[in-house]
């Protein structure tokens, strides 16, 4: 079977979606918004470009996904994290954290940085609702998840802020090393867990 047949093959809906959205990653990641066409998208994916529209919608409904996907910490990276003490699981939880960010590296810059939509609202929302979700992740990996009050999720979110410009320096700027920066955000979190977290009760 040839690749081009390969790429077309008959998929289930979730995998073909899936597909499509990885080929979205990847061209949002490494182009401008204005640069990108669903045209592009459903080429790369081997699709018609009506199948990117009945999956995502527009182009910036495609692109709030895209946004929304590369900034959420999924469920399974929370179930994953071991058990033990504060410093092993905070340990683990930047270990994974750095892993996605350099794995995706040019994708997770551009949604960081709205790829250019930076000011428009609804990339805005979409940024804040994913800066919150792992905002409320880092709570429940911590421990301190049930019924957080709007204190302490101000300060887990002041945290994945860290953890967002901190990476920024390592991946974009190349002044800090991944394990400066894994020191810093893991030594940051105990701390926070211990000292400052207790504060907002």
């Amino acid at each position: 079977m040839s690749v081009e047949a390969m790429r077309r093959r008959r998929l289930e809906p979730d995998a073909r979606r899936e597909q499509i959205l990885s080929v979205a990653i990847r061209l949002f990641g490494s182009k401008p918004y204005a640069d990108v066409s669903t045209t592009d998208v459903a080429r790369e994916a081997g699709v018609a470009r009506g199948l990117v529209n009945h999956y995502f919608g527009t182009k910036k409904d495609l692109y709030l996904e895209v946004v929304r996907v590369m900034l959420t910490v999924p469920e399974t990276a929370l179930e994953l994290l071991p058990g033990g003490e504060l410093p092993e699981r905070a340990d683990s939880i930047v270990s994974w954290f750095l892993d996605v960010v350099s794995r995706h590296s040019t994708s997770w810059l551009a949604a960081t940085g709205a790829g250019g939509m930076a000011g428009d609202a609804d990339v805005d929302d979409v940024i804040a609702e994913a800066v919150d979700v792992a905002a409320d992740g880092v709570l429940r990996a911590v421990g301190m998840g049930q019924e957080p009050t709007a204190a302490l999720r101000g300060m887990a979110r002041s945290y994945v802020g860290l953890a967002i410009y901190t990476a920024q320096e390592w991946l974009q700027r190349g002044v800090l090393t991944r394990d400066q920066v894994h020191l810093l955000l893991a030594t940051n979190l105990v701390t926070m867990v211990e000292r400052v977290f207790p504060h907002a009760r």
